[in-house]
Parts: C-alpha cells; sequence; structure tokens
C-alpha cells in the first residue's frame, strides 16, 4: 500500500477503483485513528456524511489476536449495524485496550443520508493490511457490495 497522501493531511482516508467490489485506505499518527479514519471511509464510500449528526450512541468493543482481525471485526460491526439496524457512524472515537479497542460510535439513520454508492455487505481478507510505519498508521480493506 502506498503512504499517507500528504496533501490530505495527518489523519485521512480515501476510496480506491477497484472491480465490483469497494477499497479503502485510510491513515493517522496512531493505530486507534486510523482504524476511526476507516470506519469514516467505509461509511462515505456509500453515503454523503456532509454535515451528518449522530442521534445515538453505540459502544463497541473489539478484541483480536491481530490488528488486521480488529479492523476487521470493527468493519464487520460497521456492516452489521447496517444491515440489522440501518444506521451508519457518523463519529467515532477509538482508545487501545487490551488486545484491541474500545469506544463510541455515533450513529445516524442511513436513509436520512444521501446514497453516493454500493453498501458493503462483507469485509474481505483480501489485500487486508494494517501497518505502522515511520510516518504513522496506514491501513487497507476492501470490501464487497
Amino acid at each position: 500500500m502506498k503512504g499517507p497522501d500528504p496533501a490530505a493531511g495527518r489523519s485521512g482516508f480515501r476510496d480506491v477503483p477497484h472491480t465490483a467490489d469497494s477499497r479503502v485506505e485510510a491513515w493517522a499518527p496512531t493505530r486507534e485513528e486510523c482504524l476511526a479514519q476507516a470506519v469514516r471511509g467505509v461509511c462515505a464510500s456509500f453515503l454523503d456524511l456532509t454535515g451528518a449528526a449522530g442521534v445515538r450512541r453505540r459502544d463497541v468493543e473489539i478484541r483480536a489476536e491481530r490488528d488486521e482481525d480488529v479492523l476487521v471485526a470493527l468493519l464487520d460491526e460497521v456492516v452489521y449495524r447496517l444491515d440489522t439496524e440501518g444506521e451508519v457512524p457518523v463519529d467515532v472515537e477509538l482508545a487501545p485496550v487490551d488486545g484491541g479497542v474500545k469506544g463510541v460510535f455515533q450513529m445516524a439513520d442511513a436513509g436520512s443520508l444521501p446514497v453516493t454508492g454500493a453498501a458493503p455487505k462483507a469485509v474481505t481478507l483480501h489485500g487486508l493490511a494494517l501497518n505502522r510505519g515511520q510516518d504513522g498508521w496506514t491501513c487497507s480493506v476492501t470490501l464487497d457490495v
């Protein structure tokens, strides 16, 4: 994966063109912010989040053996909430815990936001990465849409 996009700042995400799937890359100074940027990137890949405000709070706690598994489980939670509750996180705050992360999703009703693309159905393991580099953390993930 390429490093962070200097024009985009110290933290961010971008949707990467990918045949028949959605691919998101994210970067930030810390692992937790990189994970949060990945969540934002996934949601922004199919909804316009401009001006979106959370209407309910969801506490999350993810534990896994590897950092990549934390990323997958976190995004699986996003897909699950979209499928079962029709909601998406519009603000994400994460903190480290032993073996994972915990935090808060501020959720909005997905139906109240403009649709800009296909909604994710599942997180794939193809091209999955979460790495620490000299400029901070980067991750990339592909989603079935």
